[in-house]
């Protein structure tokens, strides 16, 4: 191989790299600021269109202000974003198109949207990955069961705010399970 061949392909190879920089620059980032600390979130807007837009409109709106992590499981995941601290569920806009076929999966610390049994339920909960293996929550089929959890995002600063929320001590909550003896609130989500 030549020096001039050499010199191409490294060129070539910072083009490549700063094209991919570019794209991630693009990505819209958020601040979920919580009473345990800040977590940051870069957003895949690309690859989750819909989530993205969806999660965004929320963020605008001033919806996640005083919303709480409601459901924590140590090895699986922190729940949030649709129920106060009073475990009071807040109304929502429509669900959205579930896209958990778009590539993406569901490795610690990366963003998902949260729904019922329904592919397409997701409207403002969300939850962030923290076991090292949710990969059976990942796209498997097109039944209900194997479709999957539509990740949209990853942490990108704040994964030890992360590792503490789901360290927390839970418990049963009326109705619900896995509700952090102390609420574990987010204070807000703003753009960055």
């Amino acid at each position: 191989m030549t020096i001039r061949s050499l010199v191409f392909l490294t060129v070539a190879g910072t083009i490549a790299l700063a094209g991919s920089n570019a794209a991630a620059q693009d990505n819209p980032s958020v601040l979920i600021e919580t009473s345990l600390g800040n977590i940051t979130v870069e957003l895949d807007q690309e690859n989750a269109p819909i989530s993205v837009a969806n999660f965004l409109e929320y963020v605008e709106s001033g919806h996640y202000a005083g919303t709480v992590f409601h459901r924590v499981i140590k090895g699986f995941m922190i729940q949030g974003g649709g129920f106060t601290s009073g475990m009071e569920q807040k109304p929502t806009r429509a669900p959205i198109e579930n896209e958990a076929t778009n590539g993406l999966t569901n490795d610690r610390y990366t963003l998902a949207m949260a729904r019922t049994n329904v592919v397409n339920s997701a409207t403002s909960q969300f939850f962030i990955n923290t076991g090292p293996d949710n990969g059976f929550l990942n796209n498997r089929g097109t039944s209900p069961a194997e479709y999957g959890y539509a990740v949209f995002g990853r942490v990108t600063d704040g994964t030890d705010v992360v590792d503490d929320i789901e360290n927390v001590s839970t418990g049963r909550r009326g109705a619900y399970s896995d509700v952090p003896a102390v609420p574990v609130v987010i204070v807000s989500i703003s753009m960055q």
